[in-house]
């Protein structure tokens, strides 16, 4: 027998992966926190030998990286291959060879005419990446193929995360049964329904304490996850591309890359490290030294009604109340009335601009902000001039049903991502533009990885042609964020939702895997669009400062005291922001189910912010001390109330955060907590620390 280990992060999530081989596909051993530097790998691999009982097969088959069908394995297999005229292969594999770098295990098995190549990479951010190459000596069919397999816990749960329009990123927590959990989005995108993330905490974990295992599967079109406990008792879980997602034989085939963290420290420690990762590998910032600057965009003001008069008015309103970005959305090509033409004709529409942008551009120069524009160029409304033209650029059968009124263009095709990038850059060479609003509004009418790949490689090349320009990656709201589209761009919407009762829930659960600095989070419209929810001013400012920060409404309809209100919010956010965008998001344990909290904490650890939301009426009548998290238990932090303005009528007792500072070592808030006054339901406090 032959073992392999790699090790990567520091701290308590430290981790390392195990293997061992007896001659075939190698297969995990351990799966966990760091192991000692001098331990016996090859007594590991005894340990993990099983015993046989009655009713069994007279060897146990290897839960190995890719089970083997063809090796009498009983579970869900990790490859489903067929020959190039259909006929179903079951290949045996033998493990050839080790290739062993800095942070890099690559692991080659062959079987006739195939080689199966598994790469384990250790990243500086404590993130392990693993990835499945399959090379053919003929054409093969690939139906299914997974990312290198691991063991699950035998204890805990599984949690995963489901969404819809408007309601992203809620979690799901299943217990583990025989069988298979079998989750697949089929829809084309990473997806509202089922995105590619899934934690496994142990019996007892919660945010700040515990044992947890995550994945995140970076790839941005259909994928399939399958969590299996086997009949022996052994746990599985498989990422893949969805079945059947590679409709064409092929020599060469990989999986995306799948992300796994191991936390000694509960939730919060899978947070931080995907937190860490997206923002400091996987995202390549334009300008890394900029500040991230206060968002503004129009298209809950004025929708497709496009007027210059009107939009430079808001422009002004914008940049008075501290914006620095001004995003045109959708509307400003073709003939774009309405959501029923036009997409696809790049092209201004001069009955709306007959100077074109530049007037535009140039009153929010002016004003001191910078410009971004909306795109949805992946698809394509029949009522247009590119489709009149290309019919036969469609993706997927004429009949079909089409989605918002458009439909997709085949971005397999080297012609469509060639028009495409032309179009989209002749735009950018035209204009100071240094923002994209990147749109994805349909469904796929087939699940086709060609297609997820052709988008990757339009990112790719615009990103080389302008390197200067940020992209935000938005699908109808949160329908594609994953680790495979952030590596072409720099933000996501995560929700077309500015309700912020229900961005404060989503961005919470969001925090397990996204950092603040690329989660957009704007302050909407006093009735909601999307739920016809009234809040207060104060209560959605306070919840978007708690992410990217900017508006999205007309700013024309705010009262002197909102204006007021989101002026202060906002000079806040930009002298915080640097440590805020930098830190790092705590979730926490509250005892009453009302409240939804979070601490943000610097990267040196030397202040912090706590965003407390009373979501409705607490079932008690005072508030729970609220147990902080992320804090130097030594250190002595002195804490602020920041708007005790918002206290309710009703609060009337000597609450001593409402009438001053506090001054409490971290381990004392971490392990008693803080008392923040009475709140109505609807409204957030927000408390500074700062390390004395």
């Amino acid at each position: 027998m032959t073992e392999f280990r790699l090790d990567a992060g520091m701290g308590d999530r430290a981790q390392t992966i195990a293997l061992t081989t007896s001659g075939g596909i190698p297969e995990v051993i351990w799966w966990g926190g760091a192991l000692a530097e001098d331990e016996d790998l090859a007594q590991l691999a005894a340990a993990s030998r099983q015993d046989l009982t009655g009713g069994m097969l007279d060897a146990l088959p290897a839960l190995s990286l890719c089970p083997e069908p063809g090796r009498a394995f009983q579970g869900q297999p990790g490859l489903v291959l067929a020959a190039a005229d259909g006929t179903p292969l079951l290949p045996r594999f033998s493990f050839e060879r080790v290739e062993e770098g800095d942070g890099l295990l690559r692991l080659i098995s062959v079987a006739d005419g195939l080689r199966l190549t598994h790469e384990l990479r250790a990243y500086p951010t404590g993130v392990i990446g693993l990835t499945t190459l399959l090379d053919a000596r003929q054409p093969v069919r690939l139906h299914w193929m997974a990312a290198p397999v691991l063991p699950a816990p035998q204890s805990g749960e599984i949690v995963d995360v489901h969404g819809k329009w408007t309601r992203e990123f809620h979690l799901n927590r299943v217990p583990w049964s025989p069988g298979i959990r079998l989750r697949e989005a089929r829809t084309g995108r990473s997806g509202h329904e089922h995105p590619p993330f899934a934690i496994f905490p142990a019996d007892g974990t919660t945010n700040r304490q515990g044992q947890a295992w995550a994945l995140h599967y970076g790839w941005s079109g259909g994928h399939r996850m399958v969590a299996e406990e086997l009949p022996d008792g052994r746990r599985q879980v498989q990422f893949g591309h969805a079945w059947g997602a590679e409709t064409l034989p092929a020599r060469h085939f990989r999986t995306a890359e799948l992300l796994a963290v191991w936390s000694g420290v509960g939730l919060n420690g899978i947070g931080a490290a995907f937190q860490h990762d997206i923002r400091d590998r996987v995202v390549t910032w334009p300008d890394p030294a900029r500040p991230r600057p206060v968002h503004y965009n129009c298209w809950e003001a004025v929708y497709f009604d496009h007027d210059l008069a009107d939009l430079c008015e808001i422009a002004d309103r914008a940049a008075d109340l501290g914006a620095e970005r001004f995003v045109l959305d959708d509307g400003w090509f073709g003939r774009r009335d309405d959501d029923t033409s036009s997409l696809g004709d790049w092209t201004v529409d001069r009955r709306k601009w007959p100077d074109g942008l530049h007037p535009l551009i140039a009153h929010v120069h002016d004003l001191g902000m910078r410009f971004g524009l909306w795109f949805e160029p992946e698809m394509v409304n029949p009522d247009s001039d590119l489709m009149r033209a290309h019919p036969d650029w469609m993706l997927g059968p004429a009949d079909q049903v089409a989605g918002r009124n458009q439909m997709v263009l085949d971005l397999a095709r080297p012609e469509v991502r060639e028009y495409l990038f032309h179009a989209v850059s002749e735009i950018l060479a035209e204009y100071p533009i240094d923002y994209i609003k990147w749109d994805h509004n349909r469904l796929l009418p087939v699940v086709d990885a060609a297609q997820t790949r052709g988008i990757h490689e339009l990112l790719g090349a615009l990103r080389k042609a302008h390197p200067g320009v940020e992209i935000e990656s938005c699908a109808s709201g949160g329908g594609r964020i994953d680790a495979g589209i952030l590596a072409h761009t720099h933000r996501v919407w995560l929700s077309d939702s500015n309700d912020a009762l229900e961005r404060l829930r989503m961005q919470h659960d969001a925090a397990l895997f996204l950092p603040a600095a690329i989660t957009g989070s704007h302050v909407g419209p006093r009735k909601s669009h999307t739920s016809g929810r009234v809040l207060a001013m104060s209560f959605r400012a306070w919840v978007a400062a708690q992410r990217h920060f900017g508006f999205e409404m007309d700013l024309r309809e705010l009262t002197q005291e909102e204006a007021a209100v989101l002026k202060s919010v906002t000079a806040w956010w930009k002298a915080n922001r640097i440590w805020m965008m930098g830190g790092t998001i705590h979730r926490i344990d509250s005892d009453d189910t009302a409240v939804v909290a979070e601490v943000q904490v610097a990267a040196d650890g030397g202040r912090f912010v706590l965003f407390a939301g009373q979501t409705e009426t607490s079932v008690q009548i005072l508030p729970r001390p609220l147990r902080l998290a992320g804090l130097q238990p030594e250190a002595r932090y002195r804490l602020r109330l920041i708007n005790p303005e918002d206290a309710p009528r009703q609060s009337r007792g000597p609450n001593a955060l409402k009438s001053g500072e506090l001054t409490l070592t971290g381990g004392a808030l971490m392990q008693r907590g803080v008392l923040l006054p009475v709140a109505w339901p609807e409204t957030i406090w927000v408390v500074e620390g700062e390390r004395v």
